[in-house]
C-alpha cells in the first residue's frame, strides 16, 4: 500500500472510478476525502496530527508502521524468513500469530482499482508463503497428523499450488498413509490434466516415484523439495 507517500489525484480518481468518472470528478474526489477525514477523526478524536494531508499533487495517508496490520505482516514475516535453524515449535507460534492478524479477504475485499488490486494480489502471495512455512515448520515438529486437516483446507482456496500438494503427500506419507499419499498425487494429476491441459511438474512428479520407493527424503528434517 502506498501509505506514507504521495498519490497523485489522478491514480486516485482511476482507482475510485476507472474509465467511467463523474463529470466533476475533482470535487467528487474532494467529498470522498472530507468523509475519509470525517470517519478517521471520529475513529481518533484526540490525535495530534490529521492522517490524511492534502498536498499539490494528491493525498498523503500517515500511518506509522505498527499501525498497519499488512506492515507488520511483511516485516514480521521477513523476520521468520531470516531465522535459520530456529525451534520450529516456536516459529509455528509465531507463524500461527501471523496468520491470525488476517481477518478475511485482502483489504476487505475492497480491491477495485489497479493500486488495491495489485496490493491484494502481493497480500494473498505473503499470506500462501506464512502457510508454507507454517506446514514446513509443523513437518519438522512431527506434527504431520495434525496438520493434515489444515493442508486440505487450504487446498480448497489454492488448488493448484503445488508446494501445499507436496507438504500434504508427505503429511500422509510421514502418517503411514502411503496409499493416501499416492492417491493424492493421483488426483493432482488428474486435475491438472482435466481442467488446465497440463502434467505435474518434473518437481511434482518425483514425489510419486519417491513414494512408490519409500525414499527416506520423505522423512528428511527439515522436509525436502525434491528434485
Amino acid at each position: 500500500m502506498n501509505y506514507r507517500k504521495v498519490v497523485p489525484t489522478g491514480s486516485l480518481i482511476e482507482e475510485l472510478w476507472g474509465g467511467r468518472h463523474p463529470a466533476r470528478v475533482e470535487n467528487a474526489l474532494q467529498a470522498h476525502v472530507s468523509r475519509w477525514r470525517r470517519r478517521l477523526a471520529a475513529m481518533e478524536p484526540e490525535a495530534a496530527r490529521p492522517r490524511l494531508v492534502t498536498h499539490p499533487a494528491g493525498y498523503q495517508l500517515m500511518v506509522d508502521d505498527d499501525e498497519l496490520d499488512a506492515a507488520v505482516l511483511v516485516d514480521r514475516l521477513d523476520r521468520i524468513r531470516g531465522q535459520h535453524g530456529a525451534d520450529p515449535r516456536q516459529t509455528a507460534v509465531e507463524l500461527r500469530g501471523l496468520l491470525g492478524l488476517w481477518r478475511g479477504p485482502a483489504l476487505g475485499g475492497l480491491a477495485w482499482g489497479p493500486i488495491t488490486r495489485a496490493a491484494a494480489h502481493r497480500l494473498e502471495e505473503l499470506r500462501i508463503g506464512a502457510w508454507e512455512l507454517l506446514f514446513d515448520a509443523e513437518l519438522r515438529n512431527g506434527s504431520h497428523q495434525q496438520i493434515i486437516s489444515e493442508i486440505q483446507e487450504v487446498l480448497v482456496r489454492h488448488s493448484f499450488n503445488e508446494r501445499f500438494w507436496q507438504q500434504f503427500i508427505v503429511a500422509l506419507y510421514r502418517s503411514g498413509r502411503q496409499v493416501d499419499a499416492l492417491n493424492v498425487y493421483r488426483q493432482l494429476r488428474r486435475r491438472l490434466t482435466e481442467e488446465l491441459g497440463l502434467e505435474p511438474s518434473p518437481a511434482m512428479r518425483y514425489y510419486e516415484r519417491a513414494i512408490l520407493e519409500q525414499d527416506p527424503r520423505l522423512n528428511a528434517d527439515p522436509p525436502a523439495v525434491l528434485t
